[in-house]
């Protein structure tokens, strides 16, 4: 079986996002999702590929979820399910799953690990979370604290969680 991540920021209620866009700008967070992703596959819902500014994300393997039959993404592969885009995955393959909100909450069973930046601020607005990653299921494997400094305006730390 592939190994599935789960990848996000989140701030302190667990909110991902506002009118499709991310809730904060996090150079360092950004920088961290492009070591992880780069190389392996990247699986999300076709408003998450809207949002991205430059369409497909290069050197990855971009997976697109749409129930629309007719739906097209340039520089991705578009399956009606989570089920049938896992199916369509190699046993060595890496797929790292990068939102949104309800694609994260189907991943959830299926992921081996969350790899989370955990923003110690509450974003103002905010329409889209992250599941709930409960202590029964999940235990933390690591955690990089780093403070707030001009280009971060709030704390963070970068986590990650293994399934027990």
């Amino acid at each position: 079986m592939s190994k599935v991540s789960i990848i996000a920021a989140v701030d302190r209620r667990m909110a991902i996002g506002f009118e499709n866009k991310l809730l904060f700008w996090l150079p360092n967070d950004l920088k961290r999702f492009k070591a992880l992703t780069t190389g392996n596959t990247i699986l999300m819902g076709r408003k998450t590929f809207e949002s991205l500014p430059k369409g497909a994300l290069p050197n990855r393997r971009n997976i697109v979820l749409s129930s629309n039959p007719d739906t097209v993404c340039r520089g991705a592969e578009v399956f009606p399910s989570l089920e049938a885009a896992l199916r369509s995955c190699q046993k060595d393959e890496h797929i790292y799953i990068i939102g949104g909100a309800s694609i994260y909450q189907q991943a959830l069973p299926f992921a081996d690990e969350l790899c989370l930046t955990e923003i110690d601020c509450t974003a103002p607005k905010a329409d889209a979370y992250f599941p709930e990653v409960s202590s029964k299921v999940w235990q933390e494997k690591s955690r990089e604290a780093l403070p707030a400094d001009e280009k971060h305006l709030c704390s963070y730390a970068f986590v990650d969680y293994v399934r027990k």
